[in-house]
């Protein structure tokens, strides 16, 4: 069997999706803004 192809790597992912990177932008506040408001358990990667 070939090996999986999703490696996922705990530190990439913080810094492509983590809370800082979110509010770095007007975009990014507006998405933990929704998601916020609709309840969610947890806003940011």
């Amino acid at each position: 069997m070939p090996k999986r192809t999703h490696q996922p790597k705990t530190r990439k992912r913080a810094r492509q999706h983590g809370f800082m990177k979110r509010m770095a932008s007007k975009a990014g506040q507006a998405v933990m803004k929704r998601r916020r408001l609709k309840g969610r358990k947890k806003i940011a990667a």
